[in-house]
């Protein structure tokens, strides 16, 4: 399967007409694969708020379940470690808010967010030993404006 995410993800972007160096695809847990993408321009594969980048994942997952792959996979596409950094500082003003909220004892809301980060931020506190028996996390909110709230228990 990484061969494969690979193979398409390089295709897509000579499409595109993007120039690469180099491309790294790994496993990350059951069907969580991670392509990391090197390039000399990335900020023009980043886009405005990771927006480009989102679009690129996108297309990748759709050209690889047209092509039969499992479609539950999940497939993260980074480029020079810009999302691992996004998913980083959202955990730290996750973990910011969730002590914030557990010293007021009142509930506190994140900013709007992509599911993604909204996820991610929902199984570390769940998974914490320092959040999981003091906080509990839900979504509030629609489409774009969809937000975390963290609940002091």
């Amino acid at each position: 399967m990484e061969l494969l995410i690979k193979e398409t993800l390089e295709k897509l972007l000579d499409v595109l007409g993007v120039i690469h160096t180099k491309i790294t695809v790994t496993k990350e847990g059951d069907s969580v694969y991670y392509a990391e993408i090197e390039a000399e321009n990335s900020s023009l594969l980043i886009g405005w708020h990771g927006e480009t980048l989102t679009a690129i994942q996108h297309m990748l997952k759709c050209l690889l379940w047209k092509q039969g792959t499992d479609n539950k996979a999940q497939i993260i596409v980074d480029v020079d470690g810009y999302k691992k950094r996004q998913e980083e500082s959202v955990i730290r003003l996750a973990e910011r808010k969730a002590e914030q909220a557990i010293n007021t004892q009142k509930a506190v809301v994140l900013p709007p967010m992509r599911p993604y980060f909204r996820r991610k931020i929902h199984l570390h506190l769940a998974g914490s030993d320092k959040f999981k028996d003091d906080v509990t996390t839900e979504s509030t909110g629609e489409g774009s404006d969809r937000a975390v709230k963290i609940i002091p228990k």
